[in-house]
């Protein structure tokens, strides 16, 4: 009986060894929304497909994201990396290992945010494109912005 009890603290220190490797693992689960949904997501410039949806995604890099939904404005941020607080078990319980084995891994890392609601607003301006056999005629217009300074006025030529 004495054995296990000297027996068992060291196995709860070899346990606890790379304390955020085990707690939180080498990858995190993103989750991607948008309103209105069914936009397309682009991490790093790679489509990962449409609003609902959820990426696994290592944790020791930083990601470029975008949203894209014809006729709205394009979404644009970036999942950082942030210290993960389960590094620090490793400190408080001697983890030696779990020092070098989580920054290589990148559990000493988490991705925030971790999930990523975006409400996408609409394009200002209107593009129309019209192909008459030879001729392409292209129209643009655009919708009044409150917020605009009005600088001139056009007025019909005569």
């Amino acid at each position: 009986m004495r054995t296990f009890f000297k027996i068992l603290p060291i196995a709860v220190l070899l346990a606890l060894q790379s304390c955020a490797t085990i707690v939180s693992g080498s990858r995190q689960t993103i989750k991607f929304n948008s309103m209105p949904a069914s936009a397309t997501v682009l991490i790093n410039e790679v489509e990962i497909g449409k609003t609902p949806v959820e990426k696994d995604l290592k944790r020791n890099q930083e990601y470029q994201v975008l949203i894209k939904l014809d006729g709205y404005k394009t979404y644009k941020t970036t999942l950082s990396k942030k210290f993960n607080e389960w590094y620090i078990g490793n400190i408080v319980f001697g983890g030696i290992i779990g020092l070098v084995v989580d920054p290589i891994t990148g559990a000493m890392y988490k991705l925030t945010p971790n999930e990523l609601t975006s409400r996408l607003e609409k394009d200002n301006s209107d593009i129309v494109f019209k192909d008459n056999g030879d001729d392409i005629h292209i129209s643009v217009s655009l919708n009044i912005d409150p917020d605009w300074e009005k600088v001139g006025q056009l007025e019909k030529a005569e």
